[in-house]
């Protein structure tokens, strides 16, 4: 059951302009891609990982493995990342706990994030229990209820290690189930889709405040996230894919777990290709040895990602992602592509 939230009238006057989540299946950006082809700076770069991405859609033995890192979700990125999985677009998703609980499954519990500003007093945002991501605000409280569906969850599982994967196909289960307040999340997609997601740092989101919950109400018989396991599942994704591509949102933890599994499948005596394709979306800076995570090219030094199909785009990802993810959907290589349901590896 999630609980209702009642707000003060200054608090529901901040909280009165939800986001709107864009649909790309709702106009065409091919012309807009096409056209930036032929110019320079990051538009070109945009139309070069426009392309690659299209390369993968189209390459029957090519794996899709979406990273996604930031809050582009609690932006007005929900449905994009929704819709990549309904259409057969990824096939795996690796994640921030916050783009998975915070963001996708607490709007699935029909909950909303909303139009702000960044120049807020935010001493007097506290007060009102009122976060804030940059110009979005949340209502604290209804992450608190979140917190409590996560519990809730938990204590009708068996008392044992979990990876994040495992744990978020429950949260499926509980949307699918009729939990949802809001159909077509990433959440329920994924799970009647068969497409695994991975946290795994799942712990640092509404999921670690509601397992904690769990284990407090359960001190002698409780569920852990096992992210070991986390790396072992992703990995025997990635030695049954073959040729993989990664589109990756940011960067970050999602980001290197997804590359480094080339590396742990060979220290498990596996052959596994680098990833063949990579598109990166980041504002990130390489200059300080990062770039959150390494670059794609430095990544191939690692023995991670081929760089002959590679692109950086540095640009912020929510301004992005929709015009490269409906070039990808108007050109329609998904309507082609053999769903890979990864998740059946593991039930």
């Amino acid at each position: 059951m999630v609980a209702q939230v009642k707000r003060t009238d200054r608090k529901a006057e901040l909280l009165s302009t939800p986001i709107r989540h864009v649909d790309f299946t709702s106009f065409d950006a091919r012309p807009i891609i096409d056209g930036m082809a032929g110019m320079s700076f990051t538009s070109r770069d945009l139309a070069r990982a426009a392309e690659i991405y299209n390369v993968m859609l189209a390459d029957p033995k090519c794996s899709v493995i979406l990273t996604l890192a930031g809050s582009t979700s609690a932006g007005g990125c929900v449905r994009v990342y929704a819709d990549l999985v309904k259409h057969n677009m990824v096939d795996a998703v690796v994640a921030t706990g916050a783009s998975i609980v915070d963001m996708d499954f607490f709007e699935a519990l029909g909950f909303k994030h909303y139009q702000g500003s960044p120049q807020v007093d935010d001493q007097g945002l506290q007060r009102l229990g009122i976060d804030r991501i940059y110009d979005t605000f949340i209502d604290e409280d209804e992450l608190v209820a979140c917190d409590h569906v996560i519990a809730d969850i938990a204590d009708r599982l068996e008392a044992r290690p979990y990876s994040s994967r495992e744990f978020i196909r429950e949260m499926g289960a509980f949307l699918s189930r009729g939990g949802a307040r809001k159909a077509g999340s990433l959440v329920e997609t994924a799970y009647e889709k068969d497409v695994p997601v991975f946290c795994p740092a799942f712990t640092d989101s509404s999921a670690g405040f509601g397992l904690v919950l769990h284990q407090h109400r359960r001190p002698e018989k409780h569920l852990t996230i096992d992210s070991i396991g986390d790396f072992r599942e992703l990995t025997e994704i990635k030695i049954a894919a073959g040729t993989t591509g990664l589109l990756m949102i940011g960067g970050g933890v999602p980001k290197n777990f997804a590359q480094d599994t080339v590396v742990c499948a060979k220290i498990l005596g596996k052959d596994a290709d680098l990833h063949k394709y990579a598109v990166q979306i980041t504002v990130a800076d390489p200059r300080d040895g990062a770039c959150s995570s390494s670059t794609l090219q430095e990544a191939c030094s690692w023995g991670k990602v081929d760089i002959a199909e590679e692109q950086m785009v540095f640009a912020e990802a929510g301004s992005v992602v929709p015009l490269l993810a409906s070039d990808a959907y108007h050109r329609g290589h998904w309507k082609n592509r053999k769903p890979r349901r990864f998740a059946k590896l593991f039930h």
